[in-house]
């Protein structure tokens, strides 16, 4: 079966790396107009010479977000499908040594940024008779994630944005659903894992085997496998699926292994 996304205009959240470059490029790959942005101008100019247009935008900053969806709207001629996918991994460390100011601007990128997008996507989504809605989370947003308090807490919210909103769109023709990934193989996935490891005292080793045994499948998950879900959902194919928490992380369900963190290093590490 070929999955289609002819006619659809995408607005791809932090487009110029990792999960969202992905999803960007399969989404313009598959039919449809596509609209991205990013914080770092050099990744603007990479998306821009494959195809796909672009602007700078931190979602994090509302003003911001009407600039991108004014000139997405522009762009394309309006938009049908909203990818948030932008997302920060905020401090690793014990909650007496996070900072507020990077609590702030993990809340404010995590989930506001998904709020702010998705509060100027659906008038233009109303005007277009339907369309679809695909937030990023994580496996952190269903269960507990020691030392990333505030990136979990984020996750965990995008639940109830996502679920809440599916109901309130329903009528609308618009679907709502929430990937969560698991451990992906890539260059944050790494950082993440360094900066666990060394909070933790543990290796980088010893703390990606810690991960794999809790995970059924004993695998991490590629960019793409997220992008072609993301696809789907995004296409006529998965216009009746909404409201829906779905997992793509080789049945991770429990994180367990960190049992020696009473007494972890005065100076955890952030990611």
């Amino acid at each position: 079966m070929r999955i289609s996304c002819e006619g659809r205009r995408a607005v791809v959240t932090a487009g110029g790396s990792g999960i969202g470059r992905v999803i960007a490029e399969t989404l313009a790959a598959n039919g449809a107009q596509v609209f991205t942005c990013d914080v770092e101008p050099g990744l603007i100019d990479e998306v821009r010479e494959r195809g796909i247009s672009a602007c700078l935008a931190d979602v994090g900053d509302p003003a911001a977000v009407e600039r991108l969806f004014e000139a997405a709207a522009a762009a394309m001629g309006g938009v049908d499908v909203l990818v948030n996918n932008a997302g920060i991994a905020g401090p690793t460390a014990r909650v007496e040594a996070i900072e507020p100011a990077d609590w702030d601007r993990t809340i404010a990128v995590n989930i506001s940024g998904q709020f702010y997008c998705a509060r100027r996507a659906v008038p233009l989504m109303r005007r277009a008779g339907g369309g679809a809605i695909v937030n990023i989370s994580s496996t952190a947003g269903r269960m507990g994630f020691p030392l990333r308090l505030p990136y979990a807490t984020s996750k965990f919210a995008i639940t109830g944005l996502t679920k809440t909103l599916a109901l309130e769109l329903g009528p609308a023709k618009i679907s709502v659903n929430a990937i969560l990934p698991g451990y992906i193989l890539n260059a944050r996935g790494e950082r993440v894992i360094r900066a666990k490891a060394e909070a933790a005292g543990r290796t980088v080793d010893e703390m990606e085997a810690t991960i794999l045994r809790n995970i059924a499948m004993r695998t991490g998950i590629t960019e793409q496998e997220i992008a072609d879900l993301a696809l789907y959902l995004c296409s006529p194919s998965g216009r009746h699926i909404s409201g829906q928490l779905l997992g793509v992380d080789g049945a991770f369900d429990t994180y367990m292994g960190m049992d020696n963190l009473d007494d972890p290093p005065p100076d955890a590490g952030r990611a």
